[in-house]
């Protein structure tokens, strides 16, 4: 299981995005989440979007592997989407947020744990401001977690800067591939 996380705006998805293309066995994790979704991104494919009473009652019923509040939103990994991948011998990447990506080594001490960095705080502002799909508050909400959890990459089995989404899905490729390698061994 390899978790891709890092602050918003750093390109996780984007880059996630280009390893599936040179990786395509590979299966994404579809997250759970509480917020509406963005323009062009669609239900069970980008996302599952739920209403806040489901997920909380998936909470209840314990069926998340991990799951925390971001940005004032519920999002959560589903243990069954998970499970299934793994009793089928087949690698799974999940793209989750900091808090979750520590939940998930808990439960999960073989899970490889990947943090994209931007390449400076600058740019991690440009992207936001250029997705031009958050009020002002909700970048300045995004701004100031984005440090938080910066500050927490020290927790991570690699950080992988994403000055170019090619290089940086290239680098998770070789990552990837060199576990694949040591379990063949």
């Amino acid at each position: 299981m390899f978790v891709i996380s890092g602050p918003s705006g750093a390109g996780k998805g984007t880059v996630r995005k280009a390893l599936f293309e040179q990786m395509p066995d590979l299966v994404y994790s579809i997250s759970c989440t509480t917020r509406q979704p963005r323009d062009g991104e669609r239900d069970g494919v980008d996302y599952r979007f739920l209403s806040e009473e489901e997920f909380k009652k998936l909470v209840e019923e314990k069926k998340f592997l991990e799951w925390a509040v971001v940005h004032e939103h519920l999002y959560g990994t589903l243990k069954s989407d998970v499970e299934k991948v793994l009793e089928a011998g087949v690698d799974v990447v999940l793209e989750i947020d900091v808090q979750g990506a520590l939940q998930v080594k808990n439960a999960f001490d073989d899970s490889v744990l990947i943090f994209i960095m931007p390449p400076s705080k600058e740019e991690l502002e440009r992207r936001l401001r250029n997705r031009g799909t958050e009020e002002e508050d909700t970048v300045q909400l995004r701004l100031s977690n984005a440090l938080k959890e910066m500050e927490k990459m020290h927790m991570y089995d690699y950080v992988v800067v994403n000055d170019s989404v090619l290089r940086a899905a290239l680098e998770i490729k070789r990552i990837i591939a060199s576990y694949n390698l040591e379990c063949c061994l």
